[in-house]
């Protein structure tokens, strides 16, 4: 994760000298364990607790160096300092245990973070919701104006999908928050299920009741692919923002500060930057899940062709995500919506966003649909052609005359009509009573 887009709490949680510091708690809880079922005399026990120092990851990477294996060199520049009771660090265990056992640790903390930017982009766009519940605006589907909705209603929509994207955070979060110290191929055999027990509860991590020599990959697959679900929800709010800041629509801006430039040759320009640094987070996000995907395949009960990907993948996937949430919830906190245009962009059309309105009331009268149809769309060719207004081409056109009064044209096209029906998602969501 590059400085620019780095959360503070994250580069902690994925520094070298956090990770080494949760391999030492690890092998000294799996040393009390055994310590307790008398396999490690207690003094030697103590004495390793007492003389064992504090984690050096230059010495570790030194070692590293020439025995070409993480694990082993963190092991080294931890017993160097120790007598023969050194002897009883790591024992029984596999690196695999260390590994993935302190794995789970990083993975829980860290997707905690996420899940609190993500608490508060909820926040936001719920504020958004009923802030906007009735600022009405056109809605469009292929890009075209289609029905009035709210701006409110689109808003609640985000936020349906981004409470789906935290339960399923949390579902991954669970999935993955589990630890193995099994041994070689995961039998047992050399470090009983009391130590797993032990060591685990401390971290407050489960048991993975079923591992080969590695927790098995589909937990992290999990928790990857959810991130880039949620980089999927973000990308869609982001890519609402930027046609809504376009300068055809101009209905809603990402914040710009006083001082802030959007174009070094353009003065006038204001750019989505924030929104389309989003949409570009997105891709890295379903990038990262393919890798995960790949990952859960290892031949036999392990090998390592996932470990060189996970360790870009996961402080990645963790720190694009918990950035992107956070960066939607700025943009989406300081959004400036032009109601006002919203408002003549709605009435841009003169009243064709209520077409559909006035081919059921013309239905509802006897009028055969298809034919009802083919008069309400000639109306709107010739609104479109300047000919006139679209209401007084309704007015005056004798296939409308013949199934509707001016007072039925009239009610068709009430705007309150059309948005009453919104409440029914207002009231899905809890927001009925937010007024």
């Amino acid at each position: 994760m590059i400085d620019r887009y780095a959360l503070p709490q994250l580069r902690e949680i994925f520094g070298e000298r956090h990770k080494l510091e949760l391999w030492l708690r690890i092998e000294l809880l799996a040393l009390e364990a055994l310590a307790e079922s008398g396999v490690v005399p207690e003094a030697d026990y103590e004495r390793i607790r007492r003389e064992i120092g504090a984690v050096d990851p230059d010495r570790a990477r030194e070692i590293e160096r020439e025995s070409q294996h993480d694990v082993i060199a963190f092991l080294r520049s931890m017993t160097e300092g120790l007598g023969p009771e050194g002897r009883w660090l790591h024992y029984g265990l596999t690196s695999s245990d260390v590994l993935d056992t302190a794995t789970a640790v990083v993975l829980r903390d860290a997707t905690g973070v996420v899940a609190d930017e993500l608490a508060r982009l909820l926040e936001v766009v719920r504020r958004l919701a009923i802030q906007h519940r009735e600022t009405p605006m056109v809605g469009r589907s292929h890009g075209i104006h289609a029905e009035p909705i709210t701006f409110g209603f689109k808003a609640a929509g985000w936020l349906a999908e981004l409470q789906r994207d935290a339960e399923r955070l949390a579902g991954a979060r669970e999935a993955v928050s589990v630890g193995s110290i099994s041994g070689a191929v995961g039998t047992h055999a050399n470090v009983g299920a009391d130590v797993e027990r032990h060591v685990l509860t401390e971290l407050g991590l489960s048991v993975d009741p079923a591992p080969t020599q590695v927790v098995s990959r589909d937990r992290h697959a999990e928790l990857i692919t959810t991130l880039a679900i949620l980089g999927g929800t973000l990308e869609r709010i982001a890519v609402e923002i930027r046609h809504l800041q376009r300068t055809e629509v101009g209905e809603a801006f990402e914040p710009f500060g006083s001082g802030q430039q959007g174009s070094s040759a353009m003065p006038h320009k204001r750019n989505p930057i924030l929104a389309e640094r989003v949409t570009g987070m997105a891709r890295l996000l379903r990038a990262d899940a393919l890798v995960a995907l790949e990952n859960m395949a290892l031949w036999h009960e392990r090998d390592i062709s996932h470990s060189s990907t996970e360790r870009f993948i996961f402080e990645r996937a963790l720190g694009v995500a918990a950035y992107a949430t956070r960066t939607t919830a700025d943009l989406l906190d300081g959004l400036e919506v032009d109601t006002g245009r919203m408002r003549v962009n709605l009435d841009r059309t003169g009243g064709m966003v209520f077409s559909e309105a006035l081919l059921l009331a013309m239905v509802a009268k006897g009028a055969d649909r298809q034919a009802a149809y083919r008069v309400i769309q000639g109306v709107a060719k010739r609104a479109w052609a300047d000919e006139s207004t679209f209401r007084d081409a309704l007015h005056d056109d004798p296939g409308v005359a013949e199934w509707l009064s001016a007072d039925e044209i009239d009610r068709a096209m009430d705007l309150d009509h059309h948005l009453a029906g919104i409440e029914v998602t207002y009231r899905a969501l809890g927001l009925d009573e937010a007024r």
